[in-house]
């Protein structure tokens, strides 16, 4: 698993915008202007993802008067990501994980059993610094679980 002080596994992917665009992305590009916090999510459309999402989006003011960036992430496709933002009024982007190499870097792969589900994010957020370290590590065995938001904001003050 990824934890604090250890350099942030660096990736490439799709990334949805709020305004609907989409364009590939690399964590270097996120971590330019400062950090970056990234939120890992099992599923779009789902009653807490939804909730998590919803909860960030309206956090959102605290995170960024930090000085950080958010950044949602899970295995849907970017167009289904970019639907899930516009259905829910989400204002900051988010990065599809279609291909699994993200969860599989970070380690927060999980599997839902009994539902032959396999291979979704653990809910799990990392709030990586302008050179690339990670700050903050919060992963949940239990999707049901959601970050203490007040935690995550201060991790992005102090990144």
């Amino acid at each position: 698993m990824v934890n604090e002080g250890d350099d942030a596994p660096d990736f490439t992917a799709p990334m949805a915008h709020p305004d609907g665009d989409i364009e590939e992305v690399a964590l270097s590009d996120l971590i330019d202007d400062g950090p970056a916090v990234l939120a890992f999510f099992p599923g779009a459309f789902t009653s807490v993802c939804t909730g998590e999402m919803v909860t960030f989006r309206d956090r959102l003011d605290n995170i960024t008067e930090a000085g950080a960036d958010l950044y949602g992430i899970s295995i849907d496709t970017p167009f289904a990501l970019d639907e899930f933002a516009d259905v829910n009024q989400l204002n900051f982007p988010l990065i599809s994980d279609s291909n699994k190499e993200l969860i599989d870097a970070y380690d927060v792969e999980m599997d839902f059993e009994g539902l032959g589900l396999t291979g979704v994010a653990k809910r799990a957020v990392f709030v990586v610094d302008e050179s690339g370290t990670v700050t903050y590590a919060w992963v949940s065995d239990d999707p049901g679980v959601e970050p203490d938001y007040d935690e995550v904001e201060a991790a992005a003050a102090d990144a």
